[in-house]
């Protein structure tokens, strides 16, 4: 394995743990709704795929890198304090501000998941990593949110015309 691989392992794992706290802030910011309810299902995906992504980086001899993980904590944190049009309280930018991230993030562990299987060869070195299943697992998310996504979308753009 390259120093390039662990260099990318430690990169993809740290922006995981950023999603995976983006998908439970969103989760609790719409508990008792329908929204609320599919995002808890996701929620609980992403951190499935952090933890599933942490097996392949141990079995790959990797370890996280602490720092990136914070830096990436921090980020999502400082994320939270951009003016979302109210200053105290939920607003409907920042219902599909987080599922637009979360969109993105599912996006960018899809083509995660085709670099590991595809460009550094790993569905060899890794028998028990189903990446198909993982591709899958993935879109499923993708699928569950989308709906939300757009109806949130439209509700912002258009609460204030």
């Amino acid at each position: 394995m390259t120093d390039f691989l662990a260099i990318y392992l430690r990169d993809q794992f740290a922006l995981g743990v950023t999603w995976r706290a983006v998908a439970r802030r969103a989760r609790d910011n719409n508990k008792g709704t329908e929204l609320g309810a599919a995002l808890a299902e996701v929620a609980d995906a992403i951190a499935e795929d952090v933890r599933t992504f942490e097996a392949i980086m141990g079995a790959l001899g990797v370890r996280p890198s602490p720092a990136k993980v914070a830096v990436a904590s921090v980020a999502e944190r400082l994320g939270r304090l951009k003016r979302n049009g109210r200053w105290l309280s939920y607003s409907p930018l920042s219902r599909f501000l987080e599922l637009e991230i979360l969109a993105m993030g599912i996006e960018g562990k899809k083509i995660l998941w085709h670099t590991l299987d595809e460009v550094a060869n790993l569905r060899e070195r890794l028998p028990d990593t189903d990446f198909d299943e993982l591709l899958a697992r993935a879109a499923r998310q993708r699928q569950t949110l989308e709906p939300f996504r757009r109806q949130a979308g439209a509700r912002a753009f258009t609460a204030e015309m």
